[in-house]
């Protein structure tokens, strides 16, 4: 039973050491924060960007509860609303998405394709449509899921950055609509605040990639018309993507003060669900891309190691700690050892594993405290749940290696929250 000890101090380390390079995310980003702040407070003199026309593309499947408030944000923009177009797709939709899309101001198409399923599909349905009714005459394209709400000035903040020319392809500031509804959506809305805040703002003031995250981002009808629409249909798109454009030099740029809001999961066994497709999402992804990815980074390029940094280890390592701890434990039962012993050595790692993720939820709260939309109570009560939440990944990641997976929606119902979200906009930016 030593030896398990051993192995489970040494998974832990490993841990430690393959992303303690992300732990410097966090300074650089702070850092960057106070610069910006003191530039807005000189004041710029830079001339104002030249100002592009957009498509919105949104992808629904029986969204008829959420999609009317996404499409009001969208209207109420201080970008000038002559120069955005909002498509729907109503996809495999059994309710009345199509209907209430329609009656917001959208441009709606449907689907009916119960073969080819998921949102990649989809959404390269929807841009054939749009290129045959409209042809190429939009100068970016912003994806959003049925559930979002943007800030009045989304899209004016993304274009500023867009119109500079030095990004195609533009991620934005995921905050959650539903934050305090449980310790399951405030576990999602903290993961996403790390991805906003430390590492996609850390990663383009660093002068490397971000990562796309399934919705809220913003690419070029170059970068459309290279891939020929869209042609993603893995299970998770988005890192597809993401992973097709590194791997292919693209840089892909943050706009930390674009902000959006996205609606969390409260049902665990919705999370497992989503969670699980995700996983599998990237084991597919690494079977297409993980050559070039090595590749790329053997050649100096920063992104494709971090990309795989991000996502492999964490499921590979679950994966050894998990059959060790299990083979080692029914030996050792099997040879008369104290079980126990492995117990104890399990139950320290696992100690030790919840002390770093509650530092990291911490760390996150205070960094992103005003925009966290909840009380100080619950803000610090769900630093102490979001290890909880983290671990579940492990039996995911573990199960998604062998499990056949399928896409399935996501049910979403939060409505009426868009004044309270868009009313608190914060100094922190």
């Amino acid at each position: 039973m030593e030896v398990l000890k051993i192995i489970n101090n040494t998974i832990l380390a490993l841990f430690i050491i393959i992303y303690s390079y992300q732990l410097l995310f966090v300074p650089v980003s702070l850092l960057g924060r106070a610069v910006e702040r003191a530039k807005r407070k000189k004041g710029s003199q830079s001339k104002p960007p030249a100002l592009l026309r957009y498509a919105v593309l949104i992808c629904a499947r029986n969204e008829e509860a959420v999609i009317g408030e996404l499409i009001d944000s969208i209207k109420s923009q201080t970008y000038p609303i002559e120069l955005v177009t909002t498509f729907v797709l109503a996809d495999n939709c059994t309710d009345a998405t199509a209907e209430v899309a329609r009656g917001h101001g959208a441009i709606v198409y449907e689907r009916q394709d119960t073969k080819h399923v998921g949102k990649g599909y989809a959404l390269g349905y929807l841009l054939a449509r749009i290129g045959e009714d409209y042809g190429d005459i939009f100068d970016g394209y912003l994806v959003f899921d049925a559930d979002n709400i943007l800030m009045p000035d989304y899209i004016e903040r993304m274009n500023e950055m867009f119109a500079g020319g030095k990004y195609e392809i533009i991620t934005s500031y995921r905050n959650s609509k539903n934050y305090a509804d449980n310790w399951i959506s405030a576990g999602y809305g903290l993961n996403f605040l790390r991805d906003a805040c430390c590492h996609n703002h850390a990663r383009s003031l660093l002068g490397t990639s971000c990562f796309v995250s399934g919705t809220g981002f913003l690419f070029s009808r170059r970068i459309k018309n290279k891939i020929g629409g869209w042609t993603y249909h893995m299970l998770s798109e988005d890192i597809e993507f993401t992973a097709d454009q590194i791997t292919s030099g693209v840089q892909i740029g943050f706009c930390r003060a674009a902000e959006f809001f996205d609606e969390q999961p409260t049902d665990f066994i919705q999370s497992w669900h989503q969670r699980m497709r995700w996983s599998k999402g990237y084991l597919q992804m690494y079977r297409k891309y993980g050559k070039k990815l090595i590749l790329g980074f053997l050649c100096g390029n920063f992104a494709c190691f971090d990309l795989t940094m991000s996502t492999l280890p964490a499921m590979l390592l679950s994966f050894v700690g998990i059959v060790a701890n299990v083979t080692l434990a029914v030996a050792g039962a099997l040879l008369g050892d104290n079980i126990m012993i492995a117990v104890e050595s399990l139950a320290e790692s696992s100690v030790r594993a919840y002390l770093t993720l509650y530092a990291l939820g911490l760390l996150i709260t205070l960094v992103e405290w005003k925009r966290i939309r909840t009380t100080a109570a619950k803000k610090l009560l769900y630093t102490f749940t979001f290890p909880l939440l983290m671990f579940t990944y492990i039996p995911i990641a573990f199960t998604a290696l062998f499990a056949r997976v399928t896409w399935k929606p996501i049910k979403h119902s939060v409505t009426g929250r868009t004044e309270s979200l868009i009313s608190t906009r914060d100094d922190a930016l």
